[in-house]
């Protein structure tokens, strides 16, 4: 019984310490993010990315989704989802390189996508693009972890 009692207080703790962060960022039928820089504050150890398509088209004719990689892999993970098609997203399926990625949207729509920051290497660059063909040398951003806490970093705005 003292056991379950350990157990049951390590797992509360283990909640407790857990630090969801929201971010949220929009896109344009123009083809562009309206935040080019995303921080999230080193204490956040999930991200939850709420991704809204401003604009008025469908998905099919100009839908935007949100693809977190690292910066060195944006041009070959946008080029191996362009093979993937519209019902994968533009999103290799199973692309290990991959972070995070909401679906495709159209004009009006949101799409939010939850991730670890365990996986994001401290130190490393990491960016957010579009993986709609002919987007992503546009519609890219810069995705910065470990960024020191203010209140910029937490309301996702400029400093």
């Amino acid at each position: 019984m003292r056991w379950i009692g350990v157990t049951a207080l390590l797992l509360v703790s283990r909640l407790a310490a857990a630090q969801v962060c929201p971010l949220s960022i929009s896109a344009t039928d123009l083809m562009r993010f309206e935040q080019q820089t995303l921080q999230v504050d080193r204490q956040c150890t999930e991200v939850e990315v709420t991704f809204h398509h401003t604009g008025k088209l469908p998905a099919s004719a100009m839908g935007h989704d949100w693809v977190l990689t690292k910066t060195a892999d944006v041009a070959s993970v946008a080029n191996a989802g362009m093979n993937a098609g519209l019902a994968n997203n533009f999103q290799k399926p199973g692309d290990p390189r991959i972070v995070a990625a909401t679906k495709v949207i159209g004009g009006g729509e949101s799409a939010t996508v939850r991730f670890s920051t365990a996986q994001l290497e401290s130190g490393a660059s990491y960016s957010y693009f579009c993986s709609a063909p002919g987007h992503f040398s546009i519609m890219k951003g810069r995705f910065v972890f470990n960024a020191p806490s203010s209140p910029a970093v937490a309301a996702n705005l400029p400093k």
